[in-house]
């Protein structure tokens, strides 16, 4: 059964601001010739490991509201230098804009069932428009 994880985009103010960063970092990957891809390194391994990778995504939280997913492609297991374990979250570097839902803060990631998982944006004007504007139009219940 597929599972997703949820996780606070600490530092962004907008999906914008999150995709030109990860778009940094992956042209920082290629020129430095490792595999392009977007690794968010957190501190705890999902023990549900295999219902994530059965396509399972990371959504976004970004201003107090969920407003994107980013599929995983994997989750690897890894050491820093000071000798702690950790989980790189290997992700797609590809965003699917949701229908924004808000979202108290909490630390760290969390499961996210599908079932509860805001759905994708549908309609094509939806998104077109910016993610603050879809967020507002969500919030005010026109979407």
């Amino acid at each position: 059964m597929t599972l997703h994880l949820i996780k606070l985009c600490v530092g962004c103010d907008s999906v914008q601001d999150l995709t030109d960063w990860v778009d940094e970092r992956l042209a920082d990957r290629r020129r430095r010739g490792l595999e392009p891809v977007h690794v968010h390194r957190t501190r705890q391994m999902p023990k549900r490991r295999d219902d994530i990778l059965d396509g399972g995504s990371l959504y976004w939280v970004i201003k107090g509201s969920i407003m994107v997913r980013e599929p995983i492609l994997d989750l690897r297991a890894v050491t820093d230098e000071a000798g702690v374990p950790h989980c790189d979250i290997v992700l797609s570097g590809e965003f699917h804009g949701v229908e924004p839902r808000r979202c108290r803060p909490f630390q760290g990631w969390r499961y996210l069932d599908p079932k509860e998982a805001p759905h994708d944006l549908r309609s094509a004007g939806a998104r077109d428009l910016p993610p603050e504007f879809v967020k507002e139009l969500a919030l005010l219940g026109l979407l």
